[in-house]
């Protein structure tokens, strides 16, 4: 079986760009191109952070038969050990981030106006159209095959759940990232949506860009980004969907969002292994509804996901509470979860109470590694930290704020205020940073 390139008619809008649109046929065209040009090897790694680019990048590979590889990271070990394991390993890149150590080919967009149109191509809905990767507890790359047919289901299935269909999307987050990749570059392959080429990051330009695509427009972020945004007070342009992934934003938040635009907020929820599994309106329902075609089971080891765009049967990596057939309620992950004295909660539920608190720009709790046994052989009982950046709150306010928000025994000892938290490109923070900043602020005689 083959699936064709994208959903679009030659004639529709699949990206934009200042000074022009592009349409799905001169987009065909331009993919059909690049992949003759493509350097020998059956693996590649795209860097391009041109939107656009990375989708032509993407598409070209596909259609010269060789599959691109997502890493977590561009780290030097990283690649060193994806060029170890996939010989010939070339990256396409658009002059600004590269993959150290390997081949290279640059890639340039075209003017719009001397591009011809062609009809979709059809690529094998069994190709390994990408690799995925996490990073292990070892920190070893793993990989997770998606292959061009699931693919196509899992941006069909998103687009059916958001009505995305015409949809211009302005996207914060990284095309290379699982999150962006499916809601923006499957989006407008497989949804009937079209991108912005860029990655706005600064409110002021995120602002702009939102107010010069046409209608509707749809905003695809993160909770840091999106709080960012609000907290900015410029001045809102229009805007008919706001979507949020990476971690489950908080209600307070999820409300201002509502209430800026004008528009409905979703979230998407999901994994690298998996992909998107569901989606849910915060404001009007906590529950998440599985996307179309993906089907849920639970056992004494946990939730496994299935069907539709799934890969094979995945674990998942939060305690979940299924309600009815498609719907679940998130308890929290399984490494996010605390217990101290015999009291649980989870690391989510602390930082969405932190964050609550009027005047904290950013902040995290934070489990330190293990405290070593005290002199008489027992177990210490293992603190909370939390790195805190609230430039106009002392520490006793925040602990007094806390207090009214959380038990006690999960008050931070110690409390640490930094400049800001290490967030990378999709605002999330990375244990392995949080320690290191940790070790680096911590008081005198902390272990």
């Amino acid at each position: 079986m083959r699936h064709p390139l994208s959903s679009h008619q030659p004639s529709d809008a699949i990206a934009h760009r200042r000074g022009g649109t592009i349409t799905a046929g001169q987009f065909h065209q331009e993919a059909l191109d690049l992949a003759g040009e493509l350097p020998a090897g059956a693996y590649i790694i795209n860097s391009c952070q041109d939107r656009y680019l990375f989708m032509l990048g993407f598409a070209a590979a596909a259609l010269a038969g060789k599959t691109t590889l997502m890493p977590s990271s561009f780290a030097p070990k990283t690649i060193s050990q994806l060029q170890a394991a996939y010989p010939g390993l070339v990256c396409l890149h658009d002059g600004r981030d590269r993959a150290p150590g390997l081949p290279e080919m640059q890639i340039a967009a075209r003017p719009s106006a001397s591009l011809p149109s062609a009809a979709a191509p059809l690529l094998d809905a069994e190709h390994i159209a990408a690799i995925v990767f996490t990073s292990g507890s070892t920190g070893e790359p793993t990989a997770h095959a998606k292959s061009w047919g699931r693919l196509c289901v899992n941006g069909a299935a998103e687009s059916e759940r958001l009505r995305a269909s015409g949809v211009a999307i302005v996207a914060t987050v990284p095309p290379q990232h699982m999150y962006g990749f499916e809601s923006s570059v499957l989006l407008a392959l497989q949804g009937g949506a079209s991108i912005w080429h860029g990655k706005p990051f600064y409110p002021a330009d995120i602002v702009e860009v939102l107010a010069a695509l046409p209608r509707p427009g749809m905003l695809v972020t993160t909770p840091f980004h999106l709080s960012t945004l609000l907290d900015s007070g410029l001045p809102l342009p229009p805007c008919d969907m706001v979507l949020s992934a990476t971690a489950p934003l908080a209600l307070p938040l999820a409300e201002r969002a509502e209430k800026g635009f004008s528009a409905p907020l979703l979230e998407i929820y999901g994994c690298t292994e998996s992909g998107q599994v569901a989606s849910r309106r915060p404001v009007e329902d906590p529950a998440w509804q599985l996307l179309p075609g993906v089907q849920m089971r639970t056992d004494n080891e946990g939730a496994w996901v299935y069907g539709g765009h799934v890969e094979g049967e995945v674990q998942l990596s939060d305690h979940i509470a299924p309600q009815g057939s498609d719907r679940f309620v998130l308890l929290g992950r399984h490494a996010d979860m605390v217990n101290i004295v015999g009291k649980r909660t989870s690391i989510a539920h602390l930082n969405a109470q932190l964050q609550s608190i009027p005047g904290v720009v950013d902040g995290c709790f934070l489990q330190p590694d293990e405290a070593p046994a005290s002199a008489d052989g027992s177990d210490s009982v293992q603190r909370l930290a939390a790195l805190i950046v609230a430039p106009e709150l002392n520490p006793e306010t925040l602990l007094d704020e806390l207090r009214a928000r959380i038990d006690p025994v999960f008050l931070p000892r110690p409390l640490i205020r930094v400049d800001a938290l290490p967030r990378n490109a999709t605002g999330k923070l990375v244990r392995s940073d949080l320690l290191a900043l940790y070790v680096a602020h911590k008081p005198p005689g902390r272990s």
